[in-house]
């Protein structure tokens, strides 16, 4: 399905993906449709949770932000699945938010889903947005540098302290990355799965976890 998503990128024309309008080069969303995203007045997580040395997000997981981001992973059925424009514009705000990344990364790594997970969805949208961030940002990408050990239950509804205790011990890594790493996920909201999966790179060798995501839940 990837593929297929893929080449139609490639041969549909470009226009914006909300209005269907002239857009500039290589912008997904003409201007009046971008400035109804919920961009965040500070991209820079001024509290981030330990071990991250950091965390940056584009835009607030709310409105429109929200509406791209969900359309993104969670496709229609059938062809209208293969439908480019969710892809175009949060990969454009993962690009957004990797130009914000302190500290220089010198690697970048998705946070893994459970392979029952995987299966069931078809795709990893970390994944995605990881290779996205690691081609804006001109670095190596190392998607299986973490592997993802326990099919967690949905974090949705959960208060701060029950959300690291179900990521408790989720993550091992499976390479040591050693210096500064990127960490690509798609969405943030206490950082409980950010930190853990810092935590296991932390173990593996990493210096420092700077977390990069689409939108932050505030």
């Amino acid at each position: 399905m990837s593929i297929l998503r893929a080449l139609a990128e490639l041969l549909l024309p470009a226009a914006c993906a909300g209005c269907g309008g002239p857009v500039p080069v290589d912008a997904p969303l003409c201007g009046a449709c971008d400035a109804l995203l919920p961009r965040l007045a500070a991209p820079l997580d001024p509290r981030p949770p330990p071990p991250l040395a950091a965390a940056v997000a584009a835009v607030a997981f709310a409105g429109e932000g929200e509406a791209w981001i969900r359309r993104f992973k969670y496709p229609a059925r059938g062809l209208a699945g293969l439908d480019p424009r969710p892809g175009a514009v949060v990969r454009a705000l993962a690009r957004e938010a990797a130009a914000r990344a302190p500290l220089d990364p010198a690697v970048v790594v998705p946070v893994p889903q459970h392979p029952r997970r995987l299966r069931a969805r078809g795709f990893s949208p970390a994944a995605l947005l990881a290779r996205e961030v690691a081609r804006a940002r001109g670095l190596p990408l190392l998607p299986a540098a973490l592997v993802r050990t326990r099919d967690t239950p949905s974090q949705t509804g959960l208060s701060r302290a029950a959300r690291a205790r179900n990521v408790a011990g989720a993550f091992r890594p499976a390479l040591a990355p050693g210096g500064v790493v990127a960490l690509v996920d798609d969405v943030t909201t206490t950082g409980a799965t950010l930190a853990e999966a810092a935590r296991a790179l932390r173990r593996a060798g990493a210096r420092q976890v700077v977390a990069i995501c689409v939108a932050r839940t505030l």
